[in-house]
């Protein structure tokens, strides 16, 4: 099987050079850009990056630059690392479509984690894996919503979280258990993650946005009219 290509960006060398070596010793290929600007030549260049991991805060192109146009021509999953922890950014970053945040300093061997959980379900993708619920069809190989005839637009957290959504249809979800399913790893914030994807997944999804129902005080449960 041929490797997995992930591109790493962020100025600080020791710091590419941390997130690297942990990810060479799990068997990717990693290439490496010091700023935003290299990052988009390569990543222009090389239509095989599989995930990109990206700081914010560089010279030349920030990363909310970077992912900004990387969102326009693609939904390779993204990401970010930040020295700042403010709940804004974080909130900023899942606007614009990042799949996970992490806050420096952090646990090399937990981001590699991430990366495991994020690529298993964008490259470990069933060939067949087709699911219909109420009008609503999700591939998930090709990772295409449609609803009736109009395709929906998501990000990959998006399209994750409604994957989860209607596989267990009619299934009251707490937060927590959402967060360990689509996240795939123990939260240590709070339910505005889950909240803030759930209020852009319903605005794409139109009038079926109204399958997914609040259950007050714990979290909530996908139903379509029968």
């Amino acid at each position: 099987m041929e490797k997995i290509k992930i591109l790493v960006v962020d100025d600080e060398s020791r710091m590419r050079k941390l997130v690297r070596d942990f990810l060479v010793r799990e068997g990717y290929v990693v290439m490496e850009a010091g700023d935003g600007m290299e990052a988009m030549d390569i990543f222009y260049e090389d239509k095989d990056i599989a995930l990109v991991i990206l700081d914010v805060m560089m010279p030349k192109m920030d990363g909310w630059q970077v992912c900004r146009e990387i969102r326009e021509h693609s939904k390779v999953p993204v990401i970010m690392l930040t020295a700042r922890s403010d709940e804004r950014d974080e909130l900023q970053g899942f606007e614009l479509g990042v799949d996970e945040y992490i806050s420096k300093p952090f646990s090399p061997k937990i981001l590699v984690a991430r990366v495991e959980a994020i690529l298993r379900r964008t490259v470990g993708a069933e060939k067949n894996d087709v699911i219909n619920a109420g009008g609503i069809l999700i591939d998930k190989a090709a990772h295409i919503v449609k609803i009736g005839d109009r395709q929906v637009d998501l990000s990959y957290k998006e399209f994750e979280l409604l994957s989860y959504f209607v596989e267990n249809q009619g299934i009251a979800l707490s937060r927590e258990k959402i967060l360990n399913h689509v996240w795939n790893y123990d939260y240590f914030g709070d339910a505005r993650t889950i909240d803030t994807h759930v209020k852009k997944l319903r605005s794409k999804m139109g009038e079926k946005g109204e399958c997914i129902k609040t259950i007050w005080g714990m979290g909530y449960k996908f139903e379509v009219e029968s």
